[in-house]
């Protein structure tokens, strides 16, 4: 279980950013599993999901630079988490699986040319001595404006994204697992992402647009 603890190139647990973020959002005298939600609902809420963010750099996917932009996609905020996670001495890695997104805006819905999101990242945490997943990508603002419950944590079940929005229609499926990894697998990720919306990253104007007011203006 060791390597789920060390810092690494992408999960730098051990960048003072990351420590003090870690340390200001959970008090070091309560238990590990309240630790864990408040670090989950921190990186959640604090950090703004932006999926117009992706940047073939393998930079920009460390932990401290996610926390100094201040926002990302899955993948970014599920390495946060992690990182977060470690450096408080709570076991973590990162999971990956294919989703179907049935929530999604026009614009990057033509960028993708589809709706299924490969390698959708979450992270799982080593809890009252079993792995749980838990999902920090949808802050609060974005899901109201989705019009979809905001996706809790509470230590001890999977938080995976609900299966449907607030309407009762279809929200998101999981098509594909790709397993847990003690790193960031950057170059795969991001070969299988290149491959499957190579439009996307021809598009780099797709950078100044805001994801959460395109949700808004698409569902109100």
């Amino acid at each position: 279980m060791e390597e789920y603890l060390n810092p690494t190139y992408y999960i730098d647990s051990d960048h003072s950013a990351v420590v003090e973020f870690a340390s200001r959002n959970c008090k070091s005298g309560e238990k590990e599993i309240e630790k864990a939600v408040q670090l989950y609902n921190a990186v959640r809420d604090g950090i703004r999901y932006n999926p117009y963010s992706i940047e073939p750099l393998k930079e920009s996917m460390k932990a401290s630079s996610v926390l100094n932009k201040g926002h990302g996609y899955c993948v970014a905020k599920a390495v946060l988490l992690a990182a977060c996670a470690r450096s408080q001495k709570i076991t973590a890695r990162l999971g990956f699986a294919d989703v179907k997104n049935h929530l999604n805006t026009e614009r990057l819905k033509k960028l993708m040319g589809t709706d299924v999101f490969v390698y959708h990242g979450f992270t799982e945490l080593f809890l009252n001595n079993k792995w749980v997943k838990a999902t920090p990508a949808f802050n609060l603002e974005l899901c109201n404006n989705f019009n979809v419950r905001p996706l809790e944590f509470d230590g001890e079940k999977d938080s995976i994204f609900h299966p449907f929005d607030k309407s009762g229609n279809k929200h998101m499926e999981y098509v594909k697992d790709h397993g847990a990894f003690a790193d960031l697998p950057w170059d795969m990720l991001l070969a299988g992402m290149m491959k499957s919306y190579p439009k996307y990253f021809e598009d780099f104007e797709r950078r100044s647009k805001d994801f959460s007011a395109e949700a808004l203006k698409e569902n109100q």
